[in-house]
């Protein structure tokens, strides 16, 4: 399976270039798939965060409480004397 891949030049100060040739040996990988790694990642969690963000806003508002009465004030909620 061919993937098309691109170059891209990247610029680190040398701190985080040690850390990454470091990290990448211990992986036994590269530097380059060390840091291709991290973004898939990272671009991977950014769409599953939407996915959810789109599934909730899309529920019916019932769902989350029920119509027609007032959700609870702050200080409501935050009172710490009924727990005591």
């Amino acid at each position: 399976m061919a993937r098309n891949l691109r170059n891209v030049t990247i610029t680190l100060d040398e701190e985080i270039a040690r850390w990454a040739r470091i990290e990448a040996a211990r992986e036994a990988t590269s530097v380059s798939n060390l840091i291709a790694s991290m973004l898939r990642e990272r671009m991977l969690g950014a769409d599953d965060y939407e996915a959810a963000r789109r599934r909730y806003l899309a529920q019916d508002a019932r769902v989350h409480g029920k119509t027609g009465h007032a959700y609870p004030s702050r200080h409501e909620l935050h009172e710490r004397d009924r727990l005591r």
